[in-house]
């Protein structure tokens, strides 16, 4: 261990270890194909680091589902493993995001309290205090609770679920977004007496942040996009919504569990936080083992294609972008999926002449017109039953 570190250890014996992640998206697929593997074996190793590092307090910050009705299993998997995460003598907070139901996500606050599990929603919520758990709430009130662990180190943590269309609604005033969630902020900070560690814990998009596929227009064409100046300046403002791992100001993104669109990068890493007396710093970035990587390729032939393909093992997810002359023909796709079980993606780039399309068309039956425009759309062939029903419904039309 550096001298640093020791030195540390020894100035505050008594400190409290936090581990910040965020963006879940349970359920999530890309292009059809399954992810919930990868996301259980990613959960399971912040389990892993949880018990390793000692942590005391798992933060999750937003969009632990990827949709507001999300799948069973990705429901049972979310209970699994944050009953895992908490374990014995763990706490941890949620709060949603703009892809969770809040309310759906809260419904089961009641019960999971008990195995130090506070789960924040669409509606205020005030957990039970106290307890014989090693972290627990000790202080609770609209929008913050304070944890203690073992040692009697405390931290105050201000809680925001995002702000939905429905709360939006029910607050009529003139305010602007960003004068909202200020009020927002402020309103969990009234018990906040300035004695210990500060964490404002949101779901926001923060100007300035930077963007990947696989976030739906976030900002609203900027007017949900807030300035870092609305959180206090002695807080860590641990925040979900953003897929790469960043910091704006003082508001840091720990980033997505997962690889979930192929512009992301694949370093996937949690925070682990420690107290330091009022303060709290990044002790270290730890990378997430468990999911997939996302890998974009290019080729100019199915041939080609094929070849490349082959140099990739099973641990990847492929996109690949074929430049052809041509329309994709019956059994590329075939070859191209045997070449690699990983590829999800094919991108037909067809360049031909402006004349061509019109001159091999015009000889094209109308069941070869719509399974080109099939391929085309959709990177495989159309089933006979879907060919079938267009060829009847064009039919009735003519």
């Amino acid at each position: 261990m550096p001298f640093s570190r020791r030195l540390k250890i020894f100035l505050f014996a008594e400190f409290m270890r936090i581990l910040h992640t965020s963006d879940w998206h349970l359920g999530k697929r890309i292009f059809e194909r399954e992810r919930l593997p990868e996301q259980a074996a990613a959960l399971d190793f912040l389990t892993k680091v949880c018990e390793e590092k000692n942590v005391d307090l798992v933060l999750v910050a937003g969009d632990v589902f990827d949709s507001f009705l999300p799948p069973a299993e990705a429901e049972e998997l979310f209970f699994r493993a944050v009953k895992q995460l908490a374990g014995k003598t763990r706490a941890v907070v949620i709060v949603s995001g703009n892809h969770d139901d809040g309310i759906r996500l809260a419904s089961s606050a009641p019960l999971a309290e008990s195995d130090g599990i506070y789960i924040y929603g669409g509606k205020p919520f005030l957990p039970e205090v106290g307890g014989d758990r090693p972290v627990r709430a000790v202080e609770a009130g609209e929008g913050y609770l304070v944890i203690e662990n073992a040692a009697g180190e405390q931290v105050y943590i201000n809680v925001l679920p995002y702000p939905n269309e429905a709360r939006l609604k029910e607050e009529k005033t003139d305010e602007s977004y960003t004068e909202r969630v200020s009020r927002w902020i402020a309103k969990g900070d009234e018990a906040y007496r300035g004695d210990m560690p500060h964490i404002v814990m949101t779901h926001l998009f923060v100007a300035g942040g930077q963007v990947s596929d696989s976030e739906r227009n976030i900002d609203l064409g900027g007017v949900r996009a807030v300035p870092a100046s609305v959180f206090p300046e002695h807080s860590y403002v641990a925040l979900g919504h953003l897929h790469k791992r960043q910091t704006v100001g003082n508001a840091h993104y720990s980033g997505s569990l997962l690889q979930y669109s192929f512009d992301e990068n694949a370093d996937k890493s949690v925070y682990l936080l420690e107290t330091e007396g009022k303060d709290i710093v990044i002790a270290e970035q730890i990378g997430v083992e468990g999911g997939k990587k996302l890998v974009r390729l290019e080729a100019n032939s199915p041939e080609e294609g094929v070849s490349l393909l082959e140099r990739y093992d099973g641990d990847s997810l492929i996109e690949l972008t074929l430049h052809l002359d041509r329309p994709l023909v019956r059994d590329d796709l075939p070859r191209l999926k045997e070449a690699n079980g990983g590829l999800v993606h094919v991108v037909p780039d067809i360049a031909v002449s402006g004349e061509a399309p019109l001159y091999t068309r015009s000889r094209m039956s109308d069941g070869e017109l719509f399974a080109e425009y099939y391929r085309s759309r959709f990177s495989k062939e159309p089933d006979e039953a879907l060919t079938a029903a267009f060829l009847s419904l064009l039919a009735e039309e003519e």
